[in-house]
C-alpha cells in the first residue's frame, strides 16, 4: 500500500513537472539537460572548494582583488561560451538550401516583374499575368537549381542519386553529413558534441575551439590554485587535504583531456580538416582515392584561419571538390624555395 502510495505521488509530480516544462517530455533533450546541469555542478564544485577551504586565497583576494576578479571573469565567460556554442547552429544543409531557393525565387521574381513592367501597353489593353501560375514553376526550378548548384561541384558524371540523404532526401554537398542524433545534415559535419548537445559544423566550429581553449586554461589556472593550496596547508587537516587530492587528480586527466582535444582541432584548423574526413576518410566515396599525405580542402595556414576564425557563421559556404590539377599541386613534397615563398600560406 505505502509503495503504491509513493508510486502514485510520484507519478502526479513527474505529470505536474511535465506540464509546467514541456521540453522534458523528449528524452534527448532531458538528458542532454542533465549533462549541462551537471557541467555546471561541476564547475560550481570546483571552484566553490577552494574560496570555502583556502583562506590564504580570501586573503589575496583582498590585497589583490584583480587576480580573482580575472579568475572569476575567465569562469564566467567560460560557462558563457558553453551556452553560446550549445544553442548555435551547426549549419544544417536545409537552412541552407532554403536561404539559396528564396534568393532564386526572389531574383526570378525580380527578373518576371521587369518583364512585366516592360510589356507593351496599347490604348486601355494591359498585358498582366497571374501570379498563381507562377508558384508551382518557381518551386520545381529551385529544387532543380540546388540540385544543379551542388552537382557542379561534384566530378562530371556523378550520380544525384549518390549525394542525395536517404533520410533528408536532400542533395548533399561536399563535406556535408546526416546526423542521427540531430537527425538533420550538418554542412563540413565534425562531430556531434554529447556534452554540448549539438553537432559541430561549418555553423559553431570556431565557437567550439574558443570554448575548449577557455575551459583548458580555466582548468589549467584551478589546477594551479589547487597546487598552491596543498603546498601551504599540506598537514593541517587531512580529511580536507583528502579530498583536494582527489579532486586535483580528475582535473588533472580533465586538463589532460582538453589539452589533447585542442591540440588536434587546432591541427584541423591549420589543414582545413574535419574529425568526420580525418577518422572516416576511407568511407568517404570522394577522399577514398586522395592519398592521405594531401589536405584537399587546405587553401594554406593563413587562409585556412583566416577563413575559420574571419569568416561569417549566418552565410552559408560549400566548397566544391578540387581538381585532378589541384590535387596533383597540393601532393607535390615542399622544398627550401617553397618555404621561402610562403607556398604553405598560399
Amino acid at each position: 500500500m505505502g509503495l503504491w502510495l509513493c508510486r502514485d505521488t510520484y507519478d502526479r509530480a513527474s505529470d505536474r513537472c511535465l506540464r509546467c516544462f514541456p521540453c522534458l517530455s523528449d528524452p534527448g533533450r532531458r538528458s542532454s539537460l542533465g549533462l549541462k546541469l551537471a557541467l555546471v555542478v561541476l564547475h560550481l564544485v570546483y571552484a566553490g572548494i577552494l574560496f570555502i577551504f583556502d583562506r590564504d586565497l580570501i586573503e589575496k583576494t583582498k590585497q589583490e582583488p584583480w587576480y580573482t576578479a580575472l579568475y572569476l571573469l575567465l569562469f564566467v565567460a567560460t560557462l558563457s561560451q558553453y551556452f553560446f556554442t550549445s544553442g548555435s547552429s551547426p549549419g544544417y544543409v536545409l537552412d541552407a538550401m532554403r536561404d539559396f531557393n528564396e534568393a532564386d525565387a526572389l531574383f526570378s521574381r525580380k527578373a518576371m516583374a521587369s518583364k512585366q513592367t516592360a510589356s507593351s501597353k496599347n490604348g486601355d489593353l494591359v498585358v498582366t499575368v497571374d501570379r498563381n501560375q507562377l508558384v508551382k514553376p518557381l518551386l520545381d526550378s529551385n529544387a532543380t537549381s540546388w540540385m544543379k548548384l551542388v552537382m557542379d561541384m561534384y566530378p562530371p558524371g556523378s550520380s544525384v542519386r549518390t549525394w542525395t540523404c536517404s533520410y533528408c532526401n536532400v542533395v548533399q554537398p561536399p563535406r556535408a553529413k546526416h546526423c542521427h542524433d540531430c537527425d538533420k545534415c550538418v554542412l563540413q559535419f565534425d562531430h556531434h558534441c554529447v556534452w554540448l548537445g549539438t553537432c559541430i559544423g561549418q555553423g559553431n566550429h570556431c565557437r567550439f575551439w574558443w570554448y575548449i581553449f577557455e575551459e583548458t586554461v580555466l582548468c589549467l589556472w584551478t589546477g594551479i590554485l589547487y597546487i598552491t593550496y596543498l603546498k601551504a596547508n599540506m598537514t593541517k587537516e587531512w580529511w580536507v587535504d583528502v579530498i583536494m587530492i582527489l579532486l586535483l587528480a580528475s582535473l588533472s586527466i580533465t586538463l589532460i583531456f582538453l589539452l589533447l582535444l585542442l591540440l588536434f582541432h587546432s591541427y584541423l584548423v591549420m589543414t582545413n580538416q574535419t574529425t568526420h574526413e580525418l577518422v572516416r576518410r576511407r568511407r568517404i566515396p570522394y577522399m577514398r582515392g586522395i592519398p592521405e599525405r594531401v589536405k584537399p580542402f587546405s587553401k594554406g595556414l593563413c587562409r585556412n584561419l583566416y577563413n575559420f576564425c574571419c569568416a561569417r557563421s549566418s552565410i552559408h559556404t560549400m566548397e566544391p571538390l578540387p581538381s585532378a590539377l589541384e590535387l596533383e599541386e597540393k601532393s607535390k613534397p615542399y622544398t627550401c624555395v617553397d618555404t621561402l615563398s610562403c607556398r604553405c600560406c598560399c
